[in-house]
């Protein structure tokens, strides 16, 4: 019977596969991510607010951001806004929408309570996933931020 669930699943594969066409190396479309906004601290909430960007020169029709802190979640659960997902103690994803070639993305907000009250937490940005895109400046879509219990806004 186990025999029988493996074949199943490799030839649900295998019409998936049938079904999209395989893109060659050097027709994946190009685009340059980039994420701005602010990380404010205040007495053990982490509020992020930020704004995808797409530099193009391809539009991407859908990335995932990643948000990573360096403090764990306080037991009480994260707000999250629709699209986002936990994907570990201590990190988030959360889909952009589509990307316009050369234009903003929606504003998207995520606030956690920090486990402890911590004086200081580094938030991570990174992007997951792009579409297929192919990102030539991965620097501008991999940011640490440095966020100090002070109620102020950090930007990146």
């Amino acid at each position: 019977m186990r025999r029988m669930r493996g074949f199943a699943v490799w030839g649900a594969v295998a019409v998936l596969g049938a079904a999209w066409p395989a893109r060659a190396a050097g027709d994946a479309p190009e685009a340059d991510l980039s994420y701005h906004g602010v990380a404010v601290l205040h007495d053990g909430r982490l509020d992020v607010r930020l704004t995808p960007r797409n530099h193009g020169p391809a539009d991407v029709a859908d990335a995932t951001v990643r948000l990573r802190w360096s403090v764990p979640p306080a037991a009480r659960a994260p707000r999250l806004p629709g699209g986002c997902a936990r994907t570990g103690e201590r990190s988030v994803v959360c889909r952009t929408g589509a990307l316009p070639a050369d234009g903003p993305g929606e504003r998207m907000e995520a606030g956690v309570w920090l486990r402890g009250r911590p004086a200081e937490v580094t938030l991570e940005i990174d992007t997951v996933w792009a579409d297929g895109a192919v990102d030539r400046n991965r620097a501008n879509d991999r940011q640490q931020v440095l966020v100090l219990d002070t109620g102020d806004a950090y930007s990146f």
